[in-house]
């Protein structure tokens, strides 16, 4: 029997290796980002072509490369971070396993250029599938330039792999803002298929968040800075206001390492707890310095995930930190006025203030309209005996009811409608608490939640649209011009042409900007802007679902979007609309989403919760 173990041939182990490290054009710009940091370069500059399925090219003004150590920066393991087994344990630097051009290299053309400021010629090499194809002196200025060339060319299958173009580069977007985040010192630029998308200017953090993250956190961000002997923690995070439906704008870094920690994300959000739903998120750059010894980076091949040496303590200084910042944020300062000593003298001060009068002034409908909820327009009846006797508004009464109501929810009797049929009695209906819609029937009434079914009956009218005749779309008198993110941009553009389907005309004016020319008939205008932003924060909420087509995530992101929200007071005839638009639709019992859009509630039910015998 022949023996079955074989050593891999190099170039297969290279290629396999390299799968480890890089997995999409985004991976080899993060490598070559941090390559180009720990070079000591003030300026990096990121070229992009193809959505990097044909072209990455960092160049940077560092320290530079020699002849030897450029031919050797491409061997497997070949390091000038490490020479002990000591040193693995102190990390600084950004990389350190010597594994990223040796990565590319084995599936990617390469061609590098570099050379020291003391060296008269620098050096040009030229390498395709881990092999060297030219080595030669070249005039070029100090510093290095590496460029990647077509992807995957000698892997096919991993190529096919890879996304589109626009979802592609949105991963590069994102490598790239978590290192220029981490290094606002060092000048940052990304010019993508010949256009300038970011210019960063070297500056402070807060500085370099505004020209990542936006300018809309210009007057919202809280900072953050602790320090201890065990570990120092500082940054920004947002105020409670900015909290969004999506994890996007939360970074955390380690030592200016980004990392990826569910752990101390959670001691964020328990910092905001009773701050912000349980559904969003708020906005936050964190960085926190300690001891290499601390923590083991070297537990991912991207080291994006680390250990700490001791985590409860890393978790409670965090939490404490952003709380303490948060709650100076939260304190309002009081105002000091000087009082005019005339009014000192008046009678409504200068006598005491009794128990008698105490209780006069708190029973009087004033005093009720500014501190009762839901007062400040009532008018007390003009017989008020009738009122009492009659038990409207008696405490009593409404706990009674709301137990009724309580105990009703949990009774196998009242449960969300699955298509059976029943008959909407031809009467007013009634909105409660703006947000419900309560209508009679022949066995009982509904109680339709007004955003669920709004919800889905949006969603019905795209998803035919999707399918066939586009939704018409209102031109603007007055065209609107927004100007995104740049992540943000490369997803607009990204849903250009299905949004053009659902009545969205808009298109690109210059750099980051767009110009809306056009919504859907049915959607009010005067606010694109917001209509705009909401949309790519509900379709960025979706995407975490990857279930989902990238239409059916459009699709469920306006049908949000679009939906009458809870404490939007209806009038009848738009109550009308809305129940008979919902009975028009396939699936009327459910929004999109799964939660129903309505509970039937049995008349047999009510005569038990007010005990009529049967």
């Amino acid at each position: 029997m022949p023996d079955k173990i074989l050593l891999l041939p190099d170039n297969i182990a290279n290629q396999i290796a390299a799968g480890e490290v890089i997995q999409r054009p985004a991976s080899a710009v993060k490598e070559l980002l941090e390559n180009a940091v720990d070079a000591g370069a003030t300026e990096i500059k990121l070229i992009i072509n193809d959505a990097g399925k044909s072209l990455v090219q960092v160049i940077d003004n560092g320290g530079g490369m020699s002849e030897t150590d450029a031919r050797m920066s491409f061997e497997r393991h070949a390091t000038s971070k490490i020479t002990t087994i000591d040193d693995l344990f102190h990390i600084k630097t950004m990389g350190f396993r010597g594994e990223a051009l040796a990565s590319i290299a084995a599936v990617a053309q390469v061609e590098l250029k570099t050379k020291r400021l003391a060296d008269e010629t620098g050096t040009y090499i030229e390498i395709e599938n881990s092999v060297v194809k030219k080595q030669e002196p070249i005039a070029v200025a100090e510093g290095t330039s590496i460029a990647m060339k077509n992807l995957f060319f000698n892997v096919p299958a991993r190529r096919n792999f890879l996304k589109s173009n626009n979802a592609e580069m949105r991963h590069i977007v994102d490598e790239f803002t978590r290192v220029a985040l981490a290094f606002p010192q060092i000048f940052f630029s990304l010019t993508a298929n010949n256009q300038q998308i970011f210019h960063l200017e070297a500056g402070n953090l807060k500085q370099r968040i505004l020209q990542l993250l936006g300018n809309t956190y210009n007057t919202k961000l809280v900072s953050v800075k602790e320090d201890t002997d065990y570990m120092n923690i500082y940054g920004f995070v947002g105020k409670p206001d900015t909290a969004k439906k999506t994890r996007g704008d939360q970074y955390f870094f380690v030592n200016n390492r980004f990392i990826k920690s569910a752990y101390l994300n959670h001691a964020v959000m328990n910092a905001y707890q009773e701050m912000v739903t349980k559904d969003s998120f708020p906005m936050y750059v964190l960085f926190i310095d300690l001891d290499p010894t601390q923590v083991d980076v070297n537990v991912h091949p991207t080291k994006q995930e680390i250990k700490f040496e001791d985590e409860k303590i890393i978790y409670a200084f965090v939490q404490a930190a952003v709380k303490h910042a948060l709650a100076q944020f939260s304190v309002t300062p009081t105002l000091d006025f000087e009082l005019d000593a005339s009014i000192q003298q008046l009678s409504s001060i200068q006598q005491p203030f009794t128990e008698e009068k105490k209780s006069a002034a708190t029973s009087g409908s004033i005093f009720k309209g500014f501190t009762e909820k839901n007062k400040a327009h009532f008018i007390e009846p003009t017989n008020r005996s009738e009122s009492r006797e009659s038990g409207v508004g008696s405490e009593g009464s409404g706990e009674n009811i709301q137990q009724s109501m309580l105990n009703a929810q949990h009774s196998s009797e009242i449960s969300p409608i699955h298509g059976s049929p029943f008959t909407i009695h031809d009467t007013n209906l009634t909105q409660l608490h703006s947000e419900y819609i309560l209508s009679q029937t022949a066995s009982g009434f509904i109680l339709i939640n007004q955003q669920a079914a709004h919800e889905r009956i949006i969603y019905e009218r795209l998803q035919e649209a999707a399918k066939g005749k586009a939704v018409a779309t209102q031109r603007s008198m007055f065209p609107v011009t927004i100007e995104l993110a740049a992540a943000d941009t490369v997803l607009l553009e990204e849903l250009m042409n299905d949004l053009q389907q659902l009545g969205y005309m808009i298109e690109p004016f210059g750099k980051n900007t767009f110009v809306v020319q056009g919504t859907p008939a049915d959607v009010a205008q005067g606010n694109e802007k917001q209509v705009i932003d909401s949309l790519l924060e509900q379709y960025k909420h979706f995407s975490n679902d990857l279930k989902f087509s990238k239409r059916e995530k459009l699709i469920r992101s306006l049908a949000w979007q679009q939906s009458i929200k809870a404490g939007r007071q209806l009038s009848e005839k738009e109550m009308e609309a809305l129940v008979e638009d919902l009975f028009k639709c396939k699936q009327p019992n459910s929004s999109p989403n799964g939660n129903p859009t309505y509970l039937e509630f049995k008349k047999e039910q009510l005569e038990k919760m007010f005990q009529k015998p049967l």
